[in-house]
């Protein structure tokens, strides 16, 4: 007897995840700089969404426009040019890279200031 034939569903397999998601240090790492780049006047709200193939944070300038900046992990990508990318408001990619950090780095250079003597 095939599935297709019936109203029998196969029972889902086990070890396959349902959605991507945030582990601890990514999003408290993540969430630190979006409370620095709130401080600065940067960033005044955000959003998450968890697919299946992908998890995103997205940071917005005001609540009704599109996001200033979306940090996206795709674990589908680990093996090519890395799982995590930065994304711009027009949807260009900035940064691709294996370590969350590096990814970062391009919003982190807009909070540094240069103190005078």
């Amino acid at each position: 007897m095939r599935f297709g034939d019936s109203n029998i569903s196969p029972f889902p397999q086990r070890g396959s995840a349902t959605q991507v998601g945030f582990e601890r240090r990514e999003i408290e790492r993540i969430l630190g700089l979006y409370g620095r780049m709130v401080a600065a006047g940067h960033w005044k709200d955000y959003a998450m969404d968890m697919r299946r193939d992908v998890a995103i944070f997205a940071a917005f300038r005001r609540a009704s426009e599109r996001p200033q900046m979306r940090i996206e992990k795709r674990p589908s990508e680990r093996n090519r040019q890395g799982m995590w990318s930065l994304r711009g408001e027009q949807g260009q990619v900035l940064k691709r890279g294996h370590d969350l950090a590096g990814v970062l780095a391009p919003i982190e250079r807009k909070l540094m200031k240069l103190v005078g003597d």
